[in-house]
């Protein structure tokens, strides 16, 4: 068949690497481009109206020759002339299982999509580009998401990926969990229960699960590449470097011929370097860098990432606030205890002088943290506060100041936020720290934190006193000054309210009050002394936040045997009284939650 109008690129495979590089290089000037996409839809369909891609739905590649200067690529419908030519598409590994023990069930798939997914529960297991494709997908079919993307390196995704991964968590259609990989799919009652292997990630159950395999790099056999093709340097393949496909050697036995191969976060500048050279990258580079610094460039950066507004900001001094976020979308409900994460770009303002490190690198991209919710306790008439009904989160949050060691990147700049301003809110909550195992309402609950670590214990003690917990409840809170005591005056209005209600607050810098940390409060019975409640292991439960010294976890040796810290902490005082740790498929009775 006669070749078409010639194209400047044509590209086989409307991946996220595909669709990357297409937008990229009309915006660099780039004139016709053309995807070749084998099914009816490519990766990221809005994509495609936004952008005015040309794209032929339906068309696969037959063979890829040379005709003089330019490339003719033949599919099942077509031919094209062009000057270069980009294999974005990629397999599927044939051999590929899941890392992980899977129980064998028909709603555990690979790298498909289930029919029927609206208003059903999948979790997403990947780390890469076709992970974010799959979740992209299967959330515009109306599912709800969960991509557990443990391993995942943001710098290196294609940017279409990147910005679909921005754009789920803006509009909160999907809950992204960027540490962490179940270890093990189970089954439970005919559906899969995704087993996590870190502490603060829940195990959940799913309607289905869907993971996503490595994917292997097209070879020049697979889309009928010529030797003469090959050997113009005209060709791509999208992929990272394989030593299999770096050189092919020519049936008439001359000298290897190179196959260019680059993932999908650089492959477009590489294609541009090697096949137009009239494209002025350097300075296309220097507009960018130009253009970010201004104010309309935050502003859409804002517009992009961020996902909700703070409604109350209340500082408790200079480096310490109480704030509570609205998201644009989505639900509040989590259970008291939990936490959520919370974003600010780099591009924002700093309250101090430090400076971030790669800071002209990181620019445009968003810090996270994850902070536990905390509770305001009562609301605007007085009541104990239902969060259930509420449509805000609230948090309570330090200042983290700068060290030789460490810039702290989100606080300093949160620090400089006010009601009104936007911010980026996580998809969902979630958080294993929970009153789940406080199922005797006459039982003892005591709760440790250190500084803003009583955020998710403010939460539980009142879920507790509103269901009409009767048994003895203590909330002892180490700080270093009175002024860092945010909640006080709430704990006190809660002693005067139920007697069975008790604040115990440390300070361990005033000259009012001796020295006294939580490891003391147990030695020294100070809960029997001052309140009448004995820490009886078979009645109470005691729930510890903060800093990791307090909590004191045991940790493996190279023996493999447990041993506690050399520094003692409450959770080794308390397990010498006969008190259990409460960890993974082993209940206890002592709960604990790493604040940092």
């Amino acid at each position: 068949m006669s070749a078409s109008n010639a194209y400047d690129l044509v590209i086989v495979g409307g991946t996220a690497g595909g669709l990357s590089v297409a937008v990229s290089s009309l915006r660099s000037g780039l004139g016709l481009i053309r995807i070749i996409e084998s099914s009816n839809c490519v990766a990221f369909p809005e994509l495609v109206g936004d952008n005015l891609l040309d794209v032929g739905y339906g068309e696969s590649v037959t063979s890829i020759e040379r005709l003089d200067n330019d490339l003719v690529v033949n599919t099942n419908r077509m031919a094209y002339r062009t000057k270069a030519c980009l294999i974005a598409d990629r397999l599927a590994m044939p051999d590929w299982s899941p890392p992980i023990s899977v129980a064998s069930s028909e709603r555990v798939h690979i790298d498909t999509i289930p029919e029927h997914v609206e208003e059903q529960d999948v979790l997403v297991v990947g780390y890469t580009d076709h992970a974010i494709e799959l979740a992209a997908t299967l959330a515009n079919a109306g599912a709800s998401v969960v991509l557990a993307a443990g391993g995942m390196d943001v710098g290196r995704l294609a940017p279409a990926a990147d910005n679909a991964l921005r754009r789920l968590e803006r509009e909160r259609r999907a809950t992204l969990l960027y540490r962490s990989v179940p270890d093990q799919i189970g089954e439970v009652k005919g559906f899969p229960m995704a087993f996590f292997d870190d502490r603060r990630t829940p195990d959940l159950q799913f309607d289905y699960v869907v993971f996503s395999s490595s994917r292997q790099t097209l070879t020049p056999q697979d889309v009928g590449l010529s030797e003469e093709a090959l050997a113009t340097g005209q060709v791509w393949f999208l992929g990272e470097p394989d030593e299999s496909l770096t050189e092919l050697v020519p049936a008439s036995g001359g000298a290897p011929i190179p196959i260019p191969t680059a993932p999908g976060w650089c492959i477009g500048t590489k294609i541009a370097q090697a096949c137009f050279p009239d494209v002025d990258l350097e300075h296309r580079t220097s507009v960018v860098q130009q253009r970010r610094r201004n104010t309309a460039a935050i502003s859409e950066l804002r517009d992009e990432y961020y996902n909700a507004t703070i409604t109350h900001f209340e500082p408790t001094h200079s480096d310490l606030w109480v704030l509570r976020v609205r998201p644009d979308h989505g639900e509040t409900n989590h259970q008291p205890g939990q936490y959520a994460s919370l974003g600010l770009g780099f591009w924002e303002d700093r309250i101090d002088d430090a400076e971030d490190a790669s800071l002209d690198d990181r620019w445009e991209k968003l810090i996270r943290r994850s902070y536990s919710i905390s509770s305001r306790m009562f609301d605007e008439y007085g009541y104990l506060t239902d969060e259930s009904s509420s449509d805000e989160l609230e948090f309570y949050i330090v200042l983290v100041p700068p060290t030789p060691d460490n810039v702290p990147a989100l606080t300093p700049r949160l620090a400089l936020k006010r009601p009104g301003d936007r911010i980026y809110l996580g998809p969902k909550v979630a958080g294993r720290y929970t009153l789940d195992s406080v199922i005797d309402p006459e039982s003892t609950v005591v709760f440790f934190s250190t500084g803003t670590g009583e955020a998710p214990q403010n939460a539980m003690v009142v879920e507790l006193l509103r269901k009409g917990h009767s048994g003895p409840i203590v909330s002892a809170v180490s700080v270093r000054k009175w002024a860092d005591l945010g909640y006080a005056e709430q704990h006190r209005t809660l002693e005067r309210r139920y007697q069975n209600y008790h604040y115990l607050p440390l300070p361990t810098r005033e000259d009012d009050i001796a020295k006294q940390y939580m490891q003391d409060v147990v030695r020294n019975e100070v809960f029997e002394n001052r309140f009448g409640i004995t820490l009886d292991p078979d009645r109470t439960n005691v729930f510890l936040c903060g800093n990791p010294s307090m909590i004191g976890l045991p940790e493996k040796n190279e023996a493999g045997e447990e041993e506690f810290p050399e520094v003692v902490g409450v959770v080794q005082l308390l397990t010498e009284r006969g008190f259990t740790l409460d960890r993974r498929k082993q209940p206890g009775n002592v709960h604990y939650e790493e604040y940092w």
